[in-house]
Parts: structure tokens; sequence; C-alpha cells
């Protein structure tokens, strides 16, 4: 796989990916996402580790009974990529398609 673009200085996170929180100082992004249930919480972690494994990119990531909590950094560059960008945005809508 070839690496990773870099993103822009002035990249537009708020207009991008409103729900996540960008932490600079660790390059990372992120978000915890809200479930009815356990199952939900489950089927979405399901979908995106199924995702992941397509796009060889894997978030940190942990699971409390209805909430996953997600960080997305790409490591291997100590920095934000595309990579996470693409992550963040398929986390965002699968959560969309299991609250539906």
């Amino acid at each position: 796989m070839s690496k990773p673009n870099l993103l822009a200085k002035d990249f537009d996170f708020a207009t991008v990916l409103p729900e996540w929180q960008v932490c600079r100082n660790a390059q990372e992004l992120e978000r915890v996402f809200v479930f009815k249930d356990f199952k939900s919480a489950f089927e979405f972690m399901t979908l995106c580790a199924d995702f992941a494994e397509e796009l060889d990119h894997h978030p940190d990531w942990s699971n409390a009974w209805n909430k996953v909590s997600v960080r997305l950094s790409t490591h291997s560059l100590g920095a934000l990529t595309e990579l996470d960008i693409t992550m963040a945005i398929a986390m965002d809508q699968f959560a969309l398609k299991i609250l539906a």
C-alpha cells in the first residue's frame, strides 16, 4: 500500500467532520458514538471492523455497553491523513445506518 497523504494545514474539520473532536497535539480525531443498546453498538463495530480491514487502517477504540469511543490517527506517520478522514466519514455513515 502506498503512503497516505497528509492533510492540508487548513483542512476544515468542522465542516467535514462536525461531530469529531480534533486533538492537534496528539494528531488524533476523537468521537464517542452512543447507540440504543449493546447489540447496536456491536453491530456498528462490526461494520467498522470490516471496512477497516478493507482500508487497512484500524481505529483505536473501546466499547462500554451502548457507547463506542474512537480515536483515529495514522500512527506510522504520527499525523492525521486522508485515511483517518475516510475512516471517520465511513464511521459516521455506519452510525446513521444503525441509528435510523
